[in-house]
């Protein structure tokens, strides 16, 4: 890219929009940003030093105090507290079922996007741009990226991508999915685009078809400097 670059990208779980996120940022020579594994990241920390959820104050206290370090390499994105990585435990069920806690909470919230803008300034700084791929990105975290898009799906369709994903059957993720994205959108917005918001559904397309849709909506909005090739896969 010959000029710094932003690109947000909301929508509910199962969509494919961190896989896309990443194949994104990789084509474009950006940094990625998941932001929802700030908030696992928080709950796995909350479990490890036996903080109680219902302790909304001492989960927020805990959320300015602990040390993420997120790396943003889309080829090889890594999350870490302190100097200990967490990448695969932030997706196992024990933070799967209490991210919603810490997600919910507006004072933890507030802490996050402070830290999300700081990334996204430092993805800017670093790599000429950044993807940030989440949940409430394109409305409240980074209103003012150079491309905005939310990523849908049909319910069926993220169940089913998610299923696959996990190797279980298609109802036994319907907590992950549906109950999860109930849950958060009582503090954020993630389910329908806002002014100025591009819409990408994947429900009937693939990987690679959702990469060159995401990649078309980034061409539209910035002009010729971007490659349309896609990734294998």
């Amino acid at each position: 890219m010959s000029k710094p670059l932003v690109v947000a990208i909301d929508g509910p779980s199962g969509t494919g929009k961190s896989s896309v996120s990443k194949a994104v940022a990789k084509q474009l020579g950006l940094a990625y940003l998941d932001t929802g594994a700030m908030y696992r990241a928080l709950a796995w920390s909350c479990l490890d030093v036996a903080i109680d959820f219902d302790d909304g104050s001492a989960v927020a206290e805990h959320s300015r105090t602990f040390d993420l370090r997120m790396g943003m390499d889309p080829a090889a994105p890594t999350v870490a507290v302190g100097t200990r990585r967490i990448d695969r435990e932030i997706r196992e069920d024990a933070v799967t079922s209490v991210v919603s806690r810490v997600a919910t909470n507006l004072d933890v919230r507030a802490d996050m996007l402070t830290r999300q803008r700081a990334l996204i300034a430092e993805g800017v700084q670093h790599s000429g741009g950044v993807v940030a791929e989440g949940r409430d990105i394109t409305t409240v975290v980074a209103p003012d990226a150079d491309v905005r898009i939310l990523m849908t799906a049909s319910e069926e369709a993220r169940m089913a991508r998610r299923s696959r994903q996990l190797r279980v059957s298609a109802e036994s993720t319907r907590s992950q999915i549906i109950d999860r994205d109930r849950t958060d959108s009582t503090v954020s917005q993630f389910t329908t685009a806002a002014d100025g918001v591009v819409t990408v559904d994947t429900s009937h397309i693939d990987f690679r078809q959702s990469v060159a849709a995401v990649l078309h909506v980034v061409k539209e909005a910035v002009g010729g400097d971007v490659d349309l090739s896609t990734p294998a896969g």
